[in-house]
């Protein structure tokens, strides 16, 4: 065996193959979705046929999907409570992560690590208080009361996020704007937040996902069918009693994590910047 080969074999056992087999187990769940929701009721429940593939494809289950339930409405909900939620904490985020990340003062460490650990603290815990303020200022059934639930779970995250790269900014940039007259704030909107573009997309993909596929809260405060969100409405439309509509059901989460995946192609490079940035110097 030659240098080369020999060189080819040890490339491909310590590089490709490990690539190869993490790339087939992120993508089989999606291609185990596909053709799930490809598949005839007949052949979904056949044993006789191979489970991996599709040997009489059809759109029924996407046809029934649009057709039979409030897809489309839900998909809307979602995408408008993502959306805001990731607006607000990504203002608030920033709103704390900043002063945490360049003022000096007693207490800052420590509030720095009770950020984290509000982050860490488990849904369950923090479900019934919410749903009791909820309820006292009548927000079941509206999207208002999981667009104000979701930031407490998110703007811990991006405030830890930002800060970290909050810092990889130069004290300096900031000092000279200060000299010329440019206050705390318009230092922080006109030279800090245009630095930190990939900070804040790594910590809006997060948020954006994350509210996107949050299913407590919205399946204890949303329980209408028309203000309901997709995982919520998905399984409490497409699961009754002991019946699975496998296929409608792999169609909606099929159909639901498109938008993700498109918004991760487009802005996985800022996003690991930001991650990495985040993780090194926070």
């Amino acid at each position: 065996m030659t240098v080369e080969n020999r060189g080819w074999h040890v490339r491909f056992l310590k590089l490709w193959l490990p690539l190869g087999v993490s790339l087939i187990f992120a993508l089989f769940p999606f291609y185990w979705m596909a053709i799930t929701s490809l598949k005839t009721n007949q052949e979904l429940y056949s044993r006789k046929l191979t489970p991996l593939y599709v040997h009489n494809p059809t759109l029924k289950h996407y046809i029934d999907l649009f057709t039979e339930t409030s897809f489309l409405e839900w998909t809307w909900n979602t995408f408008v409570v993502a959306v805001i939620s990731t607006a607000i904490s990504l203002i608030f985020g920033a709103m704390l992560a900043y002063p945490l990340a360049r003022i000096r003062f007693a207490g800052a460490a420590l509030v720095s690590f009770a950020i984290a650990a509000t982050y860490l603290v488990p849904q369950p815990l923090l479900f019934v208080p919410l749903a009791d303020l909820i309820n006292k200022l009548n927000l079941n059934d509206t999207l208002t009361s999981v667009i104000l639930t979701y930031p407490t779970l998110l703007i811990p995250f991006c405030a830890w996020l930002l800060m970290g790269y909050f810092r990889t900014v130069p004290q300096e940039l900031e000092d000279a704007a200060r000299i010329d007259g440019a206050s705390r704030l318009q230092t922080l909107i006109k030279v800090v937040l245009p630095l930190c573009g990939p900070g804040f997309i790594s910590a809006g993909i997060f948020a954006f996902t994350l509210a996107q596929n949050e299913f407590l809260y919205a399946l204890i405060f949303l329980t209408k069918t028309e203000v309901r969100t997709v995982p919520v409405g998905a399984i409490a439309e497409l699961v009754k009693g002991d019946v699975f509509y496998w296929g409608q059901l792999m169609a909606a989460a099929l159909l639901g994590s498109v938008p993700v995946a498109i918004i991760y192609s487009f802005f996985v490079e800022h996003y690991v910047a930001g991650l990495t940035a985040g993780s090194v110097k926070g």
